[in-house]
């Protein structure tokens, strides 16, 4: 799916079309989701600080994610996918992989090309949203094909074209090459891919360890022999950073896990689960790697929770000499939350006493201050007198609402106090589906052969 996030905010919201669109944490570590098209001009991408893309696109809308809304679109598109093959094995909400020849659908270039079009026609026609679509004879190509036809497009790779149109491509192409091992492989003097597969198998094992390296190589070869794996139960949710430059200060690599730790949750949140195990991964600057883990007494999807674990499993790794990678996961998952987490959030404490006393304080917090309803930016709300809106911000105690729905004009904005009697918190509307001729339709073909996935 093209811009996932950012398209459904648009498809939601009228004033929002053909505008810079920001989605992700507002928070002051919070980070970019997802952007649209028009802000990555202002050179704003996914995973980058809110605070700097807040410096390169000012005036751009900046929402909370709605996962709710995002799930169920994913659903009727994996939906669209499964009605063409058995085998689809999605890599997050709006992406994935599928084995045409295992449905039947396709059986060479030109049923192949086919079963791509119609499946770009249908995903618009169901969800008003465009997609592109790779074609090729294996994942990764396959992979590197849907990123060259974005955006609302489709490209396809003949088998036996992949050497020489990999060859000139950057490195950083390939899956598995982040900043830091492309700028290990730049120092080296290998800056493309054809550069990589001349450097040979055994250079590649001595720069980047014996399972990167023969990874590498074969990629650089065009092998890659993974298949298609029908969708499994999750077995953990996860997050990562790769850094451009190795991270030496304790207190920025501190900052940086809580910060992982609170999107490791958010991802949690958003697919309904919890979890008991927390799971610290830190690369260090010589590229070895330590995992570190931590099981609670029940799952938990309580940011607080995973921030501290995660904190006491990074009290345990030296980090002296640099990291390069940082990633925080929670395993053992259930969709359920264990109510009281008191204990777990109080490290060694008794567990009964620490419950306790931290239900006295949360007490207390409450009465003296009135709940206040939040108002997240981007989200729906309904008036008595004005309908259907979105929250375009709040503070202050008043919040600011655009009212319109996805097949409305663009629409006029009010602001109310906060706990104004007649505005509440809304369901997501239904998207509308695009009407021929309003998604430009692009299509280039690598070579002419039999297709793959």
């Amino acid at each position: 799916m093209d811009a996932f996030f950012a398209s459904v905010e648009q498809a939601s919201k009228p004033s929002l079309r053909g505008k810079a669109v920001i989605v992700g944490g507002l928070g002051p570590r919070g980070v970019v989701a997802t952007c649209s098209y028009e802000a990555r001009v202002f050179g704003v991408h996914s995973a980058m600080p809110m605070a700097q893309a807040r410096r390169l696109a000012p005036n751009a809308a900046y929402l909370v994610p709605r996962f709710a809304l995002y799930r169920s679109i994913s659903e009727q598109v994996m939906g669209l996918l499964r009605a063409l093959s058995p085998l689809v094995e999605p890599l997050s909400l709006d992406e994935a992989f599928v084995d045409l020849e295992a449905g039947g659908a396709a059986w060479d270039e030109r049923s192949a090309r086919l079963a791509g079009a119609k499946l770009r026609a249908d995903i618009r026609a169901v969800t008003g949203l465009t997609g592109s679509v790779g074609l090729a004879a294996s994942k990764m190509l396959a992979k590197i094909a849907s990123e060259q036809a974005k955006p609302d497009g489709l490209v396809v790779i003949e088998p036996g074209t992949e050497r020489a149109l990999l060859g000139p491509l950057s490195v950083r192409t390939l899956p598995g090459v982040g900043p830091a091992t492309g700028d290990h492989l730049r120092r080296a003097g290998i800056h493309t891919v054809d550069e990589l597969a001349e450097a040979g198998e055994d250079e590649l094992v001595r720069l980047l360890g014996k399972a990167h390296g023969h990874a590498l190589y074969a990629m650089a070869l065009a092998r890659d022999e993974r298949p298609v794996v029908a969708e499994r139960e999750a077995k953990s949710v996860s997050v990562e950073d790769t850094y451009d430059v190795d991270i030496h200060d304790r207190v920025r690599v501190g900052m940086e896990v809580r910060r992982l730790a609170d999107r490791c949750v958010s991802r949690l949140r958003g697919a309904g689960l919890s979890g008991r195990t927390i799971v610290l991964k830190v690369r260090r600057y010589d590229f070895s790697t330590l995992t570190r883990s931590e099981t609670l007494r029940g799952p938990t999807d309580d940011p607080a929770v995973v921030r501290e674990a995660a904190a006491r499993l990074l009290d345990s790794v030296d980090t002296t000499g640099g990291v390069r990678l940082l990633g925080v996961g929670v395993s053992g998952l259930a969709d359920y939350t264990q109510e009281d987490l008191f204990a777990q959030a109080a490290g060694e404490r008794e567990e009964t006493a620490g419950g306790e006393e931290a239900e006295v304080v949360a007490a207390e917090e409450e009465a003296a201050a009135p709940a206040e309803r939040r108002w997240p930016a981007g989200h729906d709300v309904r008036h008595a007198v004005y309908g259907h809106g979105w929250v375009q911000g709040s503070g202050l105690g008043r919040v600011t609402v655009r009212f319109e729905t996805p097949d409305s004009p663009p629409g006029r904005v009010k602001t109310f106090r906060v706990d104004d009697p007649e505005l509440e918190p809304a369901e997501p509307l239904p998207l509308v589906a695009l009407r021929p001729g309003e998604a430009d339709v692009g299509e280039v073909a690598r070579g002419s052969g039999a297709g793959g996935l």
